[in-house]
C-alpha cells in the first residue's frame, strides 16, 4: 500500500473526504486535517484518484514522513528515499515547500534544503546531476511541513488539478473548476441529478459544464494533457490505461435539463466554446438572457450559480439592483426551487430578500467567500423586511425634498460640488455630497443602540433609491465608509481607479478623485471660508498650511494674492494643488512646497525670511503619520501651532484658523497672552447645504491686538 495526501482549497476539507470515500467505494481510514486529507491506497487507487477527484487541486504520493527541527533534518530525511528510483536523471524537477514552525521560517530555505539532498545523491550515485526547472518541470518534488512533521513527496497530478484541460476561455474573476464542482454538491444537486439545473449567470459555463460533467459520471481530469506521474518510474501505464477505459466505459446520459444562460453573447460564446472542449456542448442548453427574466419550462430544479460581486464599495453599488431584481424574480418565478448562490460579498446576497437555509464558507482563489442555499417554499416567497428597518420612502421623500429645496441657490450660485443630505434621518446615518454628475454617499458608524444588521438593510435601500432620485447611473455612486481615522490609515487609498473629474465653485475649477480616497479632493463645509479668505487676500502674500489639494491657494490665486506658498506633507496632495493650478491657468510667483508643516513652519519662524500678509491654517483633528516625529492634536498643540504662525505673519495680516473637532475649544486666553484678537467667523462660514450642521467645523479670525 502507498501513502498518498489529497490536498483541497480552504473549507472543502470534509467534501474531499466524502468523495474521497465515494471514489474508492469502500470505507477506509482518511485522516484530515485543515487544507488535506491523508489515506493508503494502491496504485491503482491513486489513478483513480487524479483521474475521477473534483475537489482536489492535487494528489501527492508521499515517499517519507518524520519529525524535523532545523535544516539539518530537512537534508537526513529527504537523503533517506532512493531518488534515482523516483525519477531519471534527464528529467528536470523543481521542489515546491509549504509551511513553517519555530526553527524553519521559510520556504525557500525549506525547498533549498530538499534540493541540495536530491542533487547531492544522484550525483553520488549516478556521477550527474537533473536540471532544475521551475517553470515546466517533469517532476515536482513537495515538501508539506506541518509543526515539526515534513511529508515529502512525489506530485502525481504535475499542475494543478483545476486545470481540466477544457477551459481556452474566460471572463474576469473566473470560478475555479473544483470550486464550481464543490458548489453543486453542497447545492444537492450533484446527488440529485434528475432534477434540472440553471445558471442564469453562467459567465465562461464552468458551472454547467461541471453540471454536465456530473450528471454523465464523465471524469473530470480525462481530458487532461500532462500527468506528474509520467516520468515516475513507478508508473505503470497498463494500470493507468485500464483505470481509464472503465471510467469512460462508465460515462452515461444526462437525466434532466442543464441551463446556461447570460446577458452577455460574449462570455456565452466563451461557454459554448469550452462546453465543446469537454465534450457537452450537446446536453447543456445555452441561452442569450438577462437574469432578471429568466424562466424555464420545469416547475422543480436547481439554481446554482456564481453571481458577480464586487470587492469595492464602488462595486457593490452597481451591483446592487441585480441582487434586489433578482430576488424578486426568483420569488415570482421559481417557487419550489432549490437556489444556491456563491458570493464574497454577504451584503449583497441579503439584498436578494430571501432567508438561507444553510451556509458554507469556501475560498474561491485567495478570495474568501460564502455559499448560501435557500429553499423557495412559502416561507422565502413572502417579503419581508429586517426587523427594525424603517421604510425607505421616509428617507427617499427626505432627499426629493432636499433637493427641491436647494436647487434655486445651487443654480443662482452656479454651484455643481454640494452636500445634499447629512444624516437628516437618524435612522439613515450618512452624508450624499454631489460632485457634477456622481454621488458620493458617506457611511457613518451606526449608533451603537442600532443593530449593525438594521444599518445596513437600511443603508441597501437607500442606495437602490439614490440613483433614480438623483439622476446618476449606478457606476457613478460611490460608497465610503468614514470611521474614525488613525494613523496611516489616514493617507491609505480605498481603490486605483485613477479617475479623474473636475467640477466649478465660483469660477474655480478644481480635479476630484471620486473612488480613489477617502477624501475626493475639495471640502464641501469650507466653500464659503474659502471665499471669504480669498476675497482679503488680493494683493497679498498668502500661506496656506495643510494644504490639501490647494483649493483656498486656487481662490487665492484667482482673487490676486501677489503669492500663494502651498504646504502639505502629502506628495500626492502636493502635485494635486499644483494640477488645479494648472487647470485654472494660474501661473507666477507661488510656491509648493512637501513637508511637515509643523517642522516647517517652527524652522520658518527662526530665520529672517520674507512674511505674510494672510495665513490660512486648517490642520487635521489628530495625526501620527509615519513622517511625523511625534503625535499632533489640534486640542492640545493648536496654541503652539498659532504662536509659530503668528512669527510668519507680516505686521497688520490676518490668520484664518480652522478646524473640524467638534469638541474643540479656543484657548482664548493663551490667545490673549499672544497678544491676539480672535474672532469666532464659524456661523459666517457656514454654507447653505451645512446648514443643519453648524459644528461641522469651527473658524476663527485672528489678528494683533
Amino acid at each position: 500500500m502507498l501513502e498518498c495526501l489529497l490536498i483541497a482549497a480552504k473549507g472543502l476539507d470534509e467534501l474531499l473526504k466524502l468523495e474521497i470515500q465515494q471514489i474508492l467505494g469502500e470505507a477506509r481510514a482518511i485522516h484530515m486535517t485543515p487544507g488535506q486529507c491523508r489515506l493508503e491506497v494502491s496504485l491503482e487507487e491513486l489513478y483513480r484518484l487524479n483521474l475521477h477527484t473534483r475537489i482536489a487541486n492535487r494528489v501527492l504520493l508521499v515517499l517519507v514522513s518524520g519529525n524535523v527541527k532545523n535544516a539539518d533534518d530537512i537534508y537526513t530525511l529527504t537523503q533517506q528515499v532512493n531518488w534515482p528510483e523516483q525519477f531519471d536523471v534527464n528529467s528536470a524537477f523543481a521542489v515546491r515547500f509549504n509551511g513553517v514552525n519555530k526553527e524553519i521560517r521559510n520556504t525557500q530555505f525549506g525547498g533549498l534544503k530538499i534540493k541540495d539532498a536530491v542533487v547531492d545523491q544522484f550525483t553520488e550515485q549516478t556521477g550527474r546531476r537533473p536540471d532544475v526547472s521551475r517553470q515546466e518541470p517533469d517532476v515536482q518534488i513537495h515538501g508539506r511541513l506541518r509543526r515539526e512533521k515534513l511529508d515529502i513527496c512525489i506530485d502525481f497530478s504535475g499542475t494543478s488539478l483545476h486545470v481540466r484541460g477544457y477551459r481556452e476561455q474566460t471572463g474576469d474573476a473566473p470560478l475555479k473548476e473544483q470550486v464550481a464542482a464543490a458548489i453543486l454538491m453542497r447545492s444537492g444537486w450533484a446527488q440529485n441529478t434528475t432534477e434540472c439545473m440553471l445558471d442564469p449567470m453562467c459567465g465562461s459555463g464552468t458551472i454547467a459544464i461541471e453540471a454536465a460533467l456530473i450528471a454523465t459520471n464523465t471524469p473530470p481530469n480525462l481530458h487532461r494533457f500532462h500527468w506528474g506521474f509520467e516520468h515516475f518510474l513507478g508508473h505503470d501505464k497498463a494500470i493507468w490505461n485500464k483505470v481509464k477505459e472503465q471510467a469512460i466505459a462508465n460515462i452515461c446520459e444526462p437525466k434532466a435539463k442543464i441551463y446556461a444562460f447570460d446577458i452577455s453573447t460574449i462570455l456565452l460564446d466563451m461557454a459554448k466554446v469550452n462546453a465543446q472542449a469537454a465534450g457537452v456542448q450537446d446536453i447543456i442548453e445555452f441561452k442569450q438572457c438577462d437574469a432578471l427574466q429568466a424562466q424555464v419550462k420545469e416547475s422543480t430544479g436547481y439554481i446554482v450559480s456564481n453571481p458577480p460581486y464586487g470587492e469595492r464599495l464602488g462595486e457593490y453599488v452597481g451591483l446592487l439592483p441585480l441582487y434586489d431584481g433578482f430576488g424578486k424574480q426568483l420569488k415570482t418565478h421559481f417557487a419550489n426551487w432549490h437556489v444556491s448562490l456563491l458570493s464574497s460579498d454577504p451584503q449583497l446576497i441579503k439584498a436578494l430578500k430571501l432567508r438561507a437555509h444553510k451556509r458554507y464558507a469556501l475560498n474561491n482563489g485567495k478570495l474568501e467567500c460564502v455559499l448560501v442555499n435557500y429553499i423557495l417554499n412559502d416561507e422565502n416567497l413572502a417579503d419581508f423586511d429586517v426587523q427594525g428597518a424603517m421604510p425607505a420612502d421616509e428617507f427617499a421623500n427626505r432627499l426629493m425634498k432636499n433637493q427641491k429645496r436647494l436647487q434655486k441657490w445651487l443654480t443662482r450660485e452656479s454651484i455643481e460640488a454640494y452636500r445634499i443630505y447629512d444624516a437628516d434621518l437618524p435612522d439613515y446615518n450618512f452624508a450624499i455630497d454631489v460632485y457634477g454628475a456622481w454621488v458620493i454617499v458617506q457611511e457613518y458608524a451606526p449608533p451603537k443602540t442600532l443593530p449593525e444588521a438594521v444599518a445596513k438593510e437600511r443603508l441597501q435601500q437607500a442606495l437602490l433609491r439614490i440613483p433614480a432620485i438623483m439622476k446618476c447611473p449606478t457606476a457613478q455612486v460611490v460608497v465610503k465608509q468614514r470611521v474614525k481615522q488613525s494613523g496611516s490609515s489616514q493617507y491609505q487609498k480605498q481603490s486605483s481607479s485613477g479617475k479623474r473629474i473636475t467640477v466649478s465653485e465660483y469660477g474655480a475649477k478644481f480635479y476630484i478623485n471620486p473612488a480613489d480616497y477617502l477624501d475626493v479632493g475639495l471640502f464641501l463645509d469650507h466653500r464659503t471660508t474659502r471665499q471669504m479668505f480669498a476675497q482679503k487676500a488680493k494683493g497679498k502674500h498668502v500661506l496656506n498650511l495643510f494644504c490639501y489639494t490647494g483649493s483656498v491657494s486656487v481662490h487665492a490665486a484667482l482673487h490676486g494674492a501677489k503669492s500663494v506658498t502651498s504646504v502639505d506633507m502629502s506628495r500626492t496632495y502636493i502635485n494635486w494643488a499644483k494640477d488645479n493650478f494648472e487647470l485654472n491657468g494660474i501661473t507666477g510667483t507661488h510656491v509648493f512646497e512637501q513637508a511637515d508643516c509643523l517642522e516647517w513652519l517652527s524652522k520658518r519662524a527662526q530665520g529672517h525670511l520674507p512674511k505674510y500678509d494672510a495665513i490660512f491654517i486648517d490642520p487635521p483633528s489628530f495625526s501620527n503619520s509615519k513622517r511625523m516625529d511625534s503625535t499632533w492634536d489640534v486640542q492640545r498643540d493648536h496654541i503652539s501651532l498659532i504662536k509659530d504662525a503668528l512669527s510668519c505673519l507680516q505686521d497688520g495680516g490676518f490668520i484664518y484658523f480652522s478646524n473640524n473637532l467638534r469638541k474643540f475649544t479656543l484657548d482664548n486666553d493663551a490667545i490673549a497672552e499672544l497678544g491676539l484678537k480672535a474672532i469666532n467667523i464659524g456661523h459666517k462660514t457656514l454654507p447653505e447645504d451645512f446648514a443643519r450642521n453648524p459644528k461641522i467645523h469651527h473658524c476663527w479670525e485672528i489678528t494683533k491686538q
